[in-house]
Parts: structure tokens; C-alpha cells; sequence
């Protein structure tokens, strides 16, 4: 309902009526206005009587509301002051006795306290006396340290402890006893370490914590493992007879490693148990000291008897000829000793009288080897022993290790940089890259190929030279080494160096041969390129192909497999488990395929582009030629049906360009790679569809209806031959032949619809015209109807 307000400015003014009826359409608005007012105020009326009834009705309910107030109020002052106070007394007294009996309880337990001490003062003196029952005295000195300290040393204590046979302070006594123990204790357990007694070692060991003397304990225990540390170290060491043979060194550190590693594992629960959970950390501490001094011993010896220092400078100063005089311009440098077996080092090599590298590569596998294997120990040691000083977390199920300070500021870790980790950086960057050098000295073609399609092959696809499978053997192979060592550092030097060598000069050699050794040039101009040259440049490209995949298999096998949810973690995170290293050496591999394959594709790309322009296009326009030899597209229906009565004119112009272009494509496809032809295809497909777009608009104003029919069909033949193969993807590159073919012969209604309309039109009609109008116009034109 509106509002009387609302009401009023919508009521018209009769004041302002013009007419008659506007003055009736006023009166009776103001009718319909007043019956609503007189209904509202009867309503309001009528309900009046049951409102005085309820106002009546809370007068009754207040009076007796505040009848209740009153007696409400006397009650609280009449009976319930004199309870309240009373509670309160009850209250104040029972906070006083609660006070005294705490007092009292405090007082007993210091007197129990006292008590305690003086049975453990008199029992320390009675075990140490005759008896000399060591354990039961260290028992009453580990009782008497539960004690608190000012209780022990309070006036209560020192007047009610002290007796005629123990006269001293109960401090005191306590003090010189432990004292006393300790001594005799780290005595006798020296005494049993050098008499090899296991079991007294053992008893002594655990007494020290009860005494208070934990760090005395930890240290002569530290003392003992580390003496036979020592001894086991110097006996690996004085065993080898001949130490220069096999991995002597790496396999003395192995043991050092792994006798620590028995040692604290064995005796971690009895420390553990006696002495307080993360305390084998202090004995971890003293044995580190000991292999920093045996490991050192190790190593320095292993780095004068390998003579470390000497190949260093060898390596740095080889000046890899072959490689430079390769990259040299008009330079052709002699090949090698002629190759027998792959030049891979750990394989059957083939032994070379004389060698003019001047670094034995031999020797360099082998120390490689023993480098990769310290490396990868010294990685398992480090692991086991950030397992042991990092906290143990319930929540998580692969905790995080850190490398523990224990090990970064100690001097084997900075030895183990210093003579393992950047001599093995030196020399695996150096054997790789003398493997690539070696590789294509040694480097052999397949033989026995041919262009001929009629001579079969001798050898097996693919067809690729011998440096390629020796190349990516050797990357494998230094990639499993390094990655064994479970160093990031070696990760992070090695892997990108293998990148750079794989680029520049991997696929730099492969380059120069291209360009200085077969270069598909004809000879004659219009002629081919000779076939030695061809087959020669089609398997370098085979090899940079072959490379690439070789290259993401080697990467994908050190990767973990998206699709794959282990538990275990995959084996990066095995190798590499500190921080986020295995990330960080995913991201290096990735990197380094990547590289790879850019530099390698664009190679492929312009080695194709070669291929094309020097072999297939000239070919092209001639096999187009003879397809369309004497072919007659302006033909009367009684010339077509005479024609078809003696041959097929449909056939002859596909089995013309059929036999041309396989004879052009049939051989190279053979020898190929199925990638690499593919590429040759995509890139001879626009060239192909630009000769019969010329060829087409050749044959102008020469060319009736019946004839555009029989040029499309032509077309389309010529097309599926091309593409034959499930290469269905090529089609494409034909679309403006194929649509000049569509716009000859289409019906008078459509060409106006497409000639006419605009571009939603065209779309209508389910073609996407890569021809513009001009070019539509030409095309309609070439039937000379149309024309």
C-alpha cells in the first residue's frame, strides 16, 4: 500500500483539469483514496479493545514483579550477608592451611632430600672402600646428581650429612669421589682398550655418565674407535704389493669409509642408551678427526704415486691438432691409423705401436675410474653421516639432508676437493673431448652404398659413420661416471662441457665435412651433384639425426618418468639427496639435450635447405615436363571418347610423374634417415606445388570444360603421389593448385557466390581461400570459356 505521501503527489490536481473528464477521473481517484483511509481506521478501531486488554494485563504482571523485588532484596540482606561472611573466614582459613601443608610437604621433601644425600654420601664411601664395587658407587653418584644443588649445598645438609667416617661437606665428598672414579675409571678403561678386552671397554664406558663425567667418557671412547680406525687403515695401506695396480687407493678409502660407518652404526645404540639420544654426534666429531688424518694419508699417497700433478699439465698443455687444423680454413687433415675397433678406451682399442697424443688415454680411464670411485664413496660417507647428525622428523617421510659442518670444515672434505674432485673435472673434460678428436680420426662411412634402387645395401639402417656411435657411447659412458660420483660440483663443471664440446665441435666436424669434403655440387651446371657426394652429405645429415636421438635417450634414462610415482624416489633424488641438487641436476641434463638439439636441428635444417636446392629442384621442373608431355587439355567429347576407347589419359600424366619422382626420391629415401626424409619432403612440397602452379596457368586460354575436369583429376593424382605415405599433413602445401583447379571448374552460381561475396561468404561455404581475388580471377580465366 502506498503512503499517504506517495498518495497525495500521485493524486492528480483537479485544480490544474482542462477538461471534464479530467476533472471525473480526479473525483474519483480521490473516492478510491477515501474508502482506503476509512478502511484503515476501522481496522485500527476494531483492534483497539484487544490492545487495552494485554496493557491491562502487564500492569498485573509488573505489580507482582515488584513484590517479588522486595522479598528478593530482604532475603539477600536478612540470610544471606551472614553466609557470605562466613564463607569468606572458611575461605581465608583453608588458603592458610593449604599454605602450611605445602610448607610442610616442602620441608619433608627437603628432609627426604637430605636423607637421600647422606645414604648416597655414606654408600660412595662404603663402595669405594674394600668392597671397591665401582658400579654401586657410580650408582650413588648418579642418585645423589638427581639432587638439587642447593639443597646439597645448604645448611641443612652440611649439618646433618656429614658423619664421624665421612667428616667433609656432603659438595665435597661427592666432588672428590667423582673425581677419584673418573681417574680410576678412564684407567682402567685404557687398560682394557689396549689389552683388547671388548667386554671390561664396554663396563667402563658405561659408568661415566653416572659420575658426571659424560665428556671424559665420549672422548676416551672417541680415543679407542679411532685408534683401531688408525690400525685398520695403516694395514690397507701396508698390504698392497703392488699399489699402483687397479683402484688400490680408491679401494683403501672404501674401507676407511666403511669401517667408520661399522663403527658408528655398531656403536651408536650403546652411546645412544647411556649417555642421551643425539650424543653419538660428539663421537662422530672425534672419529672425523682420525679420517681427516687417515684419509688424508690416503690420498696425498694415492696423488704422488699416480703422479697427478704431471698429467694435469699434460692434459692442459695437449694441443688437439686434429681438432684446430679441422676448423682451420681449406684444411684437410689426415686421418688416423686406419680403424679396426671403436676407439672407445675401455673396449678392445686397437694397440698403436706408436701414439702421438702424448697423453696415454689408457691411463687416464683408469684414474678416471679411481677418481669417480672416491668421489662416489666419499658421497655415501657424507650421506650416512648427515642421516646421523641431522634430527629425526616423524612428519616427513624423505627428510632433507644438510651437509653437516662436521664434514664441510674438515680437512678431507677440502682434500677431496683439492686432489679428487678437480683433477677428475680436468680429466673427464679432456677424455671426452679426445674421444671426439679420436672418433673422427677413426671415423669410416658405411659402405657399399648406392643411388642405383636396383642394387641392394649392403649395410643396415640407419646409416650413419662410425664416430657417431662412438661419440654417444663415450657421452653415456662419462655421464654414468659422473653422475655416480653423487657430486654436484662434478655436475655442474662436466655436464655443461660435454654440451659445449657436443656443439661446437661434435657437430662443428660434422658441419666442416659437409662443407669441405661433400658438398653436393654439380659439376656441370644442370646436372647432378655426383652420387659419392650425395650419398656422403645424406649420411652426415643421418648423423646429426641418429645423434639427436641418441642424445634424448641418454637424458631421459637419468631422468625420472613423469607418469611414474614412486615411493622410493627416483634415482636422482637417490644419487643426489642433499637440498634440492637432484633438481638442479635435472635441470643441468635438460639443458645440455637442448643445447644439443638446437644446435644440431639448425645444422639439419640447413643441410636439408642444401639437399633440396642442389638435388631435388632441378629435377623438379623436369620431372613435371615429361609428366605433361604432349598432353592436350583442349579435347572435344568425341576426341575424350576415342581416347579412353585406345588409352587412359588420366593414367599416363600420374604414371609419368610417378615414375619421375620416385626415380628422384625412391634412392634417397633409402639411404635417409625417416625423420630427415620427411623433412626433405616438407621442404620439396612448396617448391613442387610452385611448378605445377606455373604449369598450370601455362596452359591458358588452352583449356575447355572437359579439359579442367581431366587437369583436376591431373592435380589431384600428382598430389597423392607426392604425399604418398600416410603424409597427409603435406596436402597443405598444395592448397593453391588445388584451388585453381576447384575455381576452373566450378558452376556459373557458385563462381558468382565466390566471387562476389565477401568473406563470411566464403567461409559459408567451407573453404579457407589461400588465393586473394585477383589471384581467383586469373585462375577462372585460364578456361578459355570463362576467359
Amino acid at each position: 500500500m502506498s503512503s499517504p505521501t506517495t498518495a497525495l503527489h500521485e493524486t492528480p490536481n483537479i485544480y490544474a483539469a482542462g477538461s471534464l473528464a479530467e476533472i471525473q477521473a480526479s473525483l474519483a481517484e480521490l473516492g478510491r483514496q477515501e474508502s482506503s483511509v476509512t478502511a484503515r481506521l476501522d481496522a485500527l478501531l476494531a483492534s483497539q479493545k484487544d490492545l487495552s486488554r494485554e496493557l491491562g494485563r502487564l500492569d498485573l504482571l509488573r505489580a507482582r514483579l515488584g513484590s517479588q523485588v522486595i522479598n528478593t532484596r530482604a532475603i539477600s540482606n536478612g540470610m544471606l550477608s551472614d553466609a557470605a561472611s562466613t564463607a569468606n573466614r572458611i575461605s581465608s582459613a583453608v588458603k592458610q592451611l593449604d599454605l602450611e601443608q605445602s610448607n610442610v610437604k616442602a620441608t619433608l621433601e627437603v628432609v627426604e632430600q637430605v636423607v637421600e644425600l647422606k645414604a648416597c654420601v655414606l654408600g660412595v664411601n662404603g663402595s669405594m672402600g674394600a668392597p671397591q664395587d665401582w658400579e654401586t658407587a657410580a650408582g650413588y653418584l648418579s642418585r645423589a646428581s638427581k639432587i638439587p644443588a642447593d639443597v646439597i649445598d645448604g645448611t641443612f645438609a652440611e649439618e646433618n650429612v656429614p658423619t664421624a667416617e665421612v667428616p667433609d661437606p656432603p659438595r665435597v665428598t661427592l666432588d672428590s669421589a667423582a673425581e677419584s672414579l673418573c681417574g680410576l675409571f678412564l684407567r682402567e678403561f685404557e687398560k682394557a682398550a689396549k689389552d683388547g678386552d671388548g667386554s671390561k671397554v664396554t663396563r667402563f664406558f658405561k659408568l661415566f655418565p653416572l659420575i658426571g663425567r659424560s665428556d671424559v667418557g665420549l672422548d676416551a671412547y672417541g680415543r679407542y674407535v679411532c685408534h683401531g680406525v688408525a690400525s685398520r687403515a695403516r694395514t690397507t695401506l701396508n698390504s698392497g704389493n703392488a699399489k699402483k695396480e687397479g683402484f688400490f687407493y680408491g679401494n683403501a678409502l672404501t674401507k676407511l669409509f666403511e669401517h667408520i660407518a661399522q663403527i658408528v652404526d655398531s656403536h651408536e645404540p650403546l652411546v645412544e642408551r647411556h649417555y642421551g639420544t643425539g650424543m653419538m654426534v660428539k663421537v662422530i666429531e672425534r672419529l672425523q678427526i682420525e679420517a681427516d688424518v687417515q684419509g688424508g694419508i690416503i690420498l696425498d699417497t694415492w696423488h704422488d704415486e699416480r703422479v697427478i700433478d704431471r698429467k694435469l699439465t699434460d692434459i692442459k698443455s695437449y694441443a688437439f691438432s686434429f681438432l684446430v687444423q679441422s676448423f682451420l680454413p681449406n684444411s684437410k687433415p689426415t686421418t688416423g691409423t686406419p680403424r679396426s675397433s671403436s676407439p672407445a678406451v675401455n673396449g678392445s682399442t686397437a694397440s698403436q705401436a706408436t701414439e702421438d697424443e702424448g697423453v696415454d688415454m689408457k691411463e687416464i680411464d683408469g684414474l678416471l675410474g679411481e677418481t669417480a670411485l672416491m668421489l662416489g664413496r666419499w658421497s655415501l660417507y657424507s650421506r650416512f653421516i648427515a642421516s646421523k647428525c641431522t634430527p629425526q622428523d616423524d612428519n616427513l617421510d624423505r627428510p632433507s639432508l644438510v651437509m653437516p659442518q662436521v664434514l664441510l670444515g674438515s680437512n678431507l672434505h677440502d682434500k677431496v676437493n683439492k686432489y679428487v674432485l678437480e683433477p677428475f673435472n680436468l680429466m673427464t673434460t679432456f677424455f671426452f673431448r679426445r674421444s671426439v678428436e679420436k672418433a673422427f680420426q677413426l671415423d669410416e662411412s658405411p659402405s657399399d652404398l648406392t643411388l642405383n634402387p636396383n642394387k641392394p645395401l649392403a649395410a643396415n639402417p640407419p646409416f650413419i659413420t662410425s664416430a657417431v656411435d662412438d661419440v654417444m657411447y663415450i657421452v653415456n659412458q662419462v655421464l654414468q661416471r659422473s653422475l655416480a660420483t653423487s657430486q654436484r660440483t662434478v655436475v655442474a663443471s662436466v655436464i655443461p662441457d660435454i654440451g659445449r664440446v657436443l656443439g661446437a665441435e661434435f657437430v662443428g666436424m660434422v658441419q666442416r665435412k659437409m662443407r669441405d669434403e661433400s658438398y653436393p655440387k654439380a659439376a656441370i651446371q644442370g646436372a647432378l651433384p655426383p652420387e659419392d657426394k650425395i650419398i656422403s652429405f645424406l649420411v652426415l645429415i643421418n648423423n646429426l639425426d641418429v645423434s639427436n636421438d641418441y642424445i634424448k635417450r641418454i637424458v631421459e634414462s637419468h631422468l625420472p618418468d613423469p607418469d611414474e610415482n614412486s615411493d622410493e624416489g627416483h634415482p636422482l633424488e637417490n644419487i643426489f639427496p642433499f637440498g634440492h641438487d637432484a633438481v638442479f641436476v635435472g635441470n643441468i641434463l635438460r639443458s645440455m639435450r637442448q643445447s644439443f638439439e638446437s644446435k644440431s636441428g639448425e645444422l639439419i635444417h640447413d643441410s636439408i635447405s642444401v639437399m633440396f636446392h642442389q638435388v631435388m629442384k632441378p629435377r623438379i621442373r623436369t620431372i613435371l615436363t615429361e609428366a605433361f608431355r604432349d598432353i592436350d587439355y583442349n579435347m572435344t567429347t568425341e576426341e575424350i571418347e576415342a581416347e579412353e576407347g585406345s588409352d587412359d589419359h588420366e593414367s599416363l600424366v600420374k604414371s609419368r610423374f610417378d615414375r619421375g619422382w620416385n626415380s628422384l626420391t625412391r634412392p634417397i629415401k633409402r639411404i635417409l634417415t625417416e625423420r630427415n626424409f620427411d623433412r626433405l619432403l616438407t621442404a620439396a612440397m612448396p617448391a613442387l606445388n610452385k611448378s605445377l602452379e606455373s604449369r598450370i596457368k601455362s596452359f591458358y586460354g588452352r583449356v575447355n570444360e572437359l579439359g579442367a575436369v581431366r587437369m583436376e583429376r591431373d592435380i589431384a593424382n600428382i598430389v597423392s603421389v607426392a604425399v604418398t605415405g600416410n603424409r597427409y599433413g603435406l596436402r597443405d602445401a598444395f592448397a593453391r593448385s588445388i584451388q585453381m583447379t576447384l575455381i576452373m571448374n566450378m558452376e556459373d552460381d557458385e563462381w558468382e557466390e565466390v566471387a562476389e561475396e565477401d568473406g563470411g561468404k566464403e567461409k559459408e561455404m567451407g573453404i579457407t581461400w589461400v588465393l586473394d581475388k585477383s589471384e581467383r580471377l586469373r585462375a577462372r580465366a585460364i578456361v578459355k570459356d570463362n576467359a
